[in-house]
């Protein structure tokens, strides 16, 4: 099954050349290195659904932290922290 986790954009790097435009992600307080070459739009503070570190859509506060909250009760964030992201808030 493939899986789309939401984040938070926090900073935004590469802006000239859309396909390298990069991005923070937080989930959950974790960050991450993103590609944000599919969703040219996407601006700090926009939620984006991440699936192997690739930004490939967005979605709104709610939803996002919805999402978020089942995959947290369902325990599918573990290897997030497990791949070393860097934490620093505590919401998404």
């Amino acid at each position: 099954m493939c899986l789309a986790i939401p984040g938070k954009i926090v900073s935004i790097t590469g802006q000239l050349d859309e396909t390298f435009r990069q991005g923070k992600v937080s989930f959950g307080g974790i960050m991450k290195d993103v590609n944000l070459c599919m969703v040219p739009d996407a601006s700090v503070g926009d939620y984006v659904l991440v699936h192997v570190g690739v930004a490939i859509g967005t979605v709104d506060e709610e939803e996002a932290n919805q999402t978020f909250e089942y995959l947290r009760q369902i325990g599918d964030l573990d290897e997030l922290q497990a791949e070393g992201g860097t934490q620093q808030e505590t919401k998404i």
